[in-house]
């Protein structure tokens, strides 16, 4: 009687372990089902450091999910070799096209110069250098003080405004600590045009760095301030001593003689003079 117990138990519990395998069976089937195609991208094969010329053996292919497609990414080794990294990559990120210098720009300060804008060098200080704190990357508008024959006042007036760093001194990227380096030269990216009036400013008096927010794209109207401006703009509000003009008193004419003729007396200073005038109904 155990015996047909145990085996009848043994039976039952072979049929729930069958039945269970077999759902998991057909759930993890329905997941692999449902994955996702995968795209193949290039990305390294180690860590880069800025500045890095990419080789064929720096390259390696990774899966991505089609369904999150990078953009700019490579599936070709064509578009990467021989190009330089802009930045800092680690392994197995895609490489796109932003991440890599401009191909047929070379190695340096050109690779990092988009089509249609120019590079040009600014000579600074430590103060006018923002106190050391200009970096690759960050952002300034760019003021100019001049003065000209015709007024020899100063005249300060913002030159350029939203201009971005490419270098500071000799370093084309940021101080990883964000510690200020004293530089006695900024290099900018700017348009032609810009580039123009900012040697123009450079030549005519002295420029000042202005270091903005990166994120902030606003160009407010700008009005140059020259001295005079300036010193009438802290001029104090008159006091109770100052003296102020007299204020003029006005009086009444007197009528005098007939009903019908009128006397005006004219007051100028402290010397008064009448004349006498016919008048009457007319």
């Amino acid at each position: 009687m155990n015996l047909k117990r145990l085996a009848m138990a043994l039976v039952i519990g072979l049929l729930i372990s069958g039945s269970c395998t077999y759902l998991l069976g057909r759930k993890l089937a329905s997941h692999v089902a449902e994955a996702p195609p995968m795209e193949k991208y290039y990305a390294p094969a180690h860590p880069l450091a800025a500045g890095a010329v990419l080789k064929a053996e720096d390259l390696v292919l990774v899966d991505w999910p089609s369904t999150t497609p990078v953009a700019g990414a490579f599936s070709k080794p064509e578009g990467i070799v021989g190009r330089s990294v802009l930045y800092p990559i680690d392994k197995g990120q895609p490489l796109t096209d932003k991440l890599l210098t401009v191909a047929g720009s070379g190695n340096g300060l050109a690779s990092r110069i988009p089509e249609g804008m120019r590079a040009i060098a600014l000579r600074s200080d430590e103060v006018v250098g923002v106190a050391g704190f200009l970096m690759p990357d960050s952002h300034v508008d760019v003021l100019a003080t001049v003065k000209t024959e015709k007024n020899p006042d100063p005249v300060t007036f913002i030159v350029l405004q939203n201009a971005e760093v490419l270098a500071a001194g000799h370093q084309m990227q940021p101080d990883p600590e964000g510690k200020p380096t004293a530089v006695t030269v900024v290099t900018l990216l700017l348009s032609p045009p810009d580039a123009e009036r900012a040697v123009l400013a450079s030549l005519q008096g002295t420029i000042h760095f202005i270091l903005r927010s990166g994120s902030d794209k606003l160009k407010p109207q700008d009005t140059p301030l020259n001295l005079a401006q300036l010193i009438d703009g802290q001029v104090a509000t008159p006091t109770k001593a100052t003296v102020r003009p007299a204020k003029l008193e006005l009086k009444i004419p007197k009528v005098s003689g007939p009903a019908n003729d009128f006397t005006v007396d004219t007051i100028s200073g402290d010397k008064v003079s009448s004349e006498t005038f016919k008048g009457g109904v007319r």
